[in-house]
């Protein structure tokens, strides 16, 4: 029963978390918030409650490993695997500011989680790697720039806002829409943190390794597909913003609220995860500045795409 709960988690998370998406995002449209406000607040941070939810479970059962796993394999699959599907679909332009400023932000980012999980700054009692309440605050600040960042961009007049793309419902059946999703993501979360625990069991493989591969895969569906049906209908910027947002989100809101709530401790081996994340970023910018136009083609696209199979073998050897 277990193992069927875990599927279910799965399908309850990413529905969950469209339901609430859809549900918050209305009430803002009624608010006359703006689509791009939407878009890239709203909208990315509902796809990302999945990882917050699991993280948040595993963190008060006492398994950070799965969490640690999911926000870290989830990041390098947003790169790898979803830009590169999405790239192998249709050839993904970049914007200047995204090149110069939110990829840099990301990349900002994990090295800073990566800077405070290996050392003890705030606190002479911080024993091993990991991140305490301090750290956790200090995510969040950063977290909260970003958002001002966003917010300071959404006043100027892009030609990449999203339109039409929501649809306002009664306000009683927005707030009703959250409830439910809130509850499904509450759901799913336990449920699939439940079953990564038993698989790892089962299959002797560590806790670690189930959270950087089935968890964190599981739990970068509403990227992967919003991602995906964006590209195919050419909104390719849609596609990029989604997987760029999502990756901060992971490491300074998620990573941020969870270490507040109880510490977060990681093992010496997800340095080299972390090591996966900046190589994979690194990558998406030499992919970026290499030709003519600063475009992820569908040949990189399928780079992306190997480079991620090479890595998701290399966590099988490791176990």
């Amino acid at each position: 029963m277990v193992y069927i709960l875990f599927v279910i988690g799965f399908v309850i998370l990413v529905k969950g978390a469209d339901i609430l998406v859809d549900g918050a995002s209305s009430i803002a449209k009624r608010y006359n918030i703006s689509d791009f406000i939407i878009g890239l607040t709203i909208v990315s941070i509902g796809t990302s409650m999945p990882e917050l939810l699991v993280n948040i479970m595993a963190g008060i059962q006492g398994k950070s490993e799965i969490g640690v796993g999911n926000v870290l394999g989830s990041n390098v699959a947003n790169i790898l695997l979803v830009l590169g599907l999405s790239a192998c679909i249709n050839q993904l332009p970049i914007k200047r500011n995204t090149l110069f400023i939110e990829i840099p932000f990301s990349l900002t980012a994990t090295l800073l989680v990566g800077y405070f999980a290996n050392v003890s700054i705030f606190s002479e009692s911080k024993v091993g790697l990991s991140l305490d309440l301090t750290e956790g605050i200090i995510l969040l600040f950063f977290f909260a720039l970003f958002l001002g960042y966003i917010y300071n961009y959404a006043k100027e007049k892009h030609d990449d806002v999203i339109e039409g793309t929501i649809n306002t419902q009664p306000i009683v059946k927005s707030i009703a829409f959250i409830i439910i999703g809130i509850i499904g993501l509450f759901l799913g979360g336990k449920w699939v943190v439940d079953g990564a625990i038993e698989l790892s069991k089962l299959f002797g493989l560590s806790e670690s390794f189930i959270g950087l591969t089935l968890v964190a895969l599981g739990t970068s569906l509403p990227e992967l597909v919003t991602s995906v049906v964006a590209v195919y209908r050419k909104k390719t910027q849609l596609a990029v913003g989604n997987v760029i947002g999502s990756n901060i989100f992971n490491l300074l809101w998620i990573l941020g609220i969870s270490s507040i709530i109880t510490p977060i401790e990681f093992e010496t081996v997800n340095n080299s995860d972390i090591m996966m994340i900046i190589i994979s970023s690194s990558l998406l910018i030499l992919s970026i500045i290499v030709g003519k136009r600063s475009v992820i083609t569908r040949y990189e696209g399928v780079v992306f795409l190997l480079v991620y199979a090479g890595y998701i073998y290399h966590l099988f050897l490791r176990g």
